[in-house]
């Protein structure tokens, strides 16, 4: 999710989900220590829970941003073994520590003596020709010997070698089984299973095996599906009505956003597919791209995109 769940986008989805655990962009351990602090972690008070996700394989580079990341009040820290872009291949982390368990091991038990907050591990069922049955299983047996907290596990295998990353989501085959079997192994190892999850029954069916859900790009996608999770997932109440009511009550760190300088699209880009499948959702989404694009974009110009939708229903009412 990289240059996608960035602060604006996080705060917009906790509007819509009081109790959903929220997980930054990767963040490699260079930019952690040596980078524009504030623009990369920086976030709002009101994401919590919100969990900073690290990349990196160097295990004192992993603790010292970690105890950055707890400084700055961050709920716990994820260690990314399951991105397989080129350019994470190159720096030694991500998906191709899949390879290398005893490793991932040690980053984990540098991170565990640094911080007090939860060291979480986020990986692939296996990279390549990989066994996933092997490959999971060493992985999962090393962290918690390191002390992991809790482990996410994409349920598919990551190919390092012949398919690009957008193809490394969609084309190699989803097993969620092989997740149910290593939650089975670990019944006290808190897991989470990711990958092609993309309405909350679905996430419910998977619930029925282990006990978390992560959902990516269908939450960016179709961010109105958080809106039933508060409801569904943690039996509370939800936090606003409606897709309305929650660009309503966002409106606020709009305006604080607006007022620091930055441009009403680094927030609104977020919010384009707040009202997909319904009548208006594209003269909104055009209005957003168009008119949202400007210097000069206010909360005028959200509220005029929000109004398309609502003008459409009420003809379709009509």
């Amino acid at each position: 999710m990289m240059d996608w769940t960035d602060r604006h986008c996080r705060a917009f989805h906790r509007t819509l989900s009081r109790h959903a655990r929220l997980y930054t962009e990767m963040v490699t351990t260079g930019a952690v220590l040596h980078g524009p602090r504030e623009r990369l972690l920086g976030f709002s008070p009101m994401e919590h829970p919100v969990a900073l996700q690290l990349g990196g394989s160097d295990p004192e580079e992993l603790a010292a941003s970690a105890r950055i990341a707890a400084d700055l009040g961050y709920d716990e820290v994820n260690l990314n073994v399951g991105c397989p872009s080129d350019r994470v291949q190159e720096g030694r982390f991500g998906a191709c520590l899949m390879r290398e368990p005893a490793l991932v091991a040690s980053c984990v038990a540098a991170m565990k003596a640094e911080v007090r907050v939860p060291v979480t591990v986020k990986c692939r069922i296996g990279v390549d020709d990989q066994d996933p049955e092997a490959a999971l299983d060493a992985l999962a047996e090393a962290v918690v010997a390191a002390g992991v907290d809790g482990v996410v596990v994409h349920a598919r295998k990551a190919w390092l070698q012949g398919l690009s990353p957008k193809e490394n989501r969609d084309v190699p085959p989803l097993d969620y089984g092989r997740v149910a079997r290593l939650k089975r192994a670990h019944p006290d190892l808190p897991m989470a299973v990711n990958g092609g999850i993309a309405t909350l029954a679905e996430a419910l069916a998977r619930l029925a095996e282990v006990d978390g859900v992560m959902v990516g790009r269908a939450a960016y996608t179709e961010p109105a599906l958080l809106l039933s999770v508060d409801a569904v997932l943690f039996g509370a109440p939800a936090p606003h009505a409606d897709a309305f009511a929650a660009v309503e009550a966002f409106e606020p760190y709009i305006a604080e956003v607006l007022a620091r300088g930055e441009r009403l699209h680094a927030v609104t880009r977020h919010m384009l597919g707040l009202f997909n499948g319904r009548p208006g959702a594209r003269a909104y989404r055009r209005h957003l791209s168009t008119a949202g694009m400007r210097s000069d974009a206010d909360l005028g110009t959200l509220r005029e995109a929000v109004a398309q939708v609502a003008r459409a229903e009420e003809r379709r009412a009509a």
